[in-house]
């Protein structure tokens, strides 16, 4: 993984991923969320269309800034800490429908 960059573009913010073959993939910033006093950042990767993709699919990356504010993602290194933070997010995710339901 590579270089982020940020893009504002009405209330979204966006990120590039530097995949490790090269290719880069345009994301759109769905949240950012503790789970085990570590932060992560969850993106949904866009189309070539700069559309939401259709098959629900979300990477999540560890989440950090530096003394400066600017922010590094770093992979999950551990199914142990994978599956903690996905039960993390499928809790946010319930919570907006919840929330959502309210309105």
């Amino acid at each position: 993984m590579g270089k982020q960059s940020n893009e504002n573009d009405d209330e979204d913010m966006f990120v590039t991923l530097s995949l490790d073959d090269g290719s880069e993939i345009e994301c759109r910033i769905l949240t950012i969320f503790e789970a085990d006093n570590q932060d992560y950042i969850a993106l949904l990767p866009l189309d070539e269309n700069g559309a939401d993709n259709t098959e629900g699919q979300v990477y999540i990356y560890r989440y950090a800034e530096d003394a400066d504010g600017n922010p590094s993602l770093s992979n999950i290194e551990s199914d142990d800490e994978y599956e903690i933070v996905s039960d993390r997010f499928d809790e946010l995710l319930d919570e907006a429908t919840f929330n959502d339901m309210d309105d």
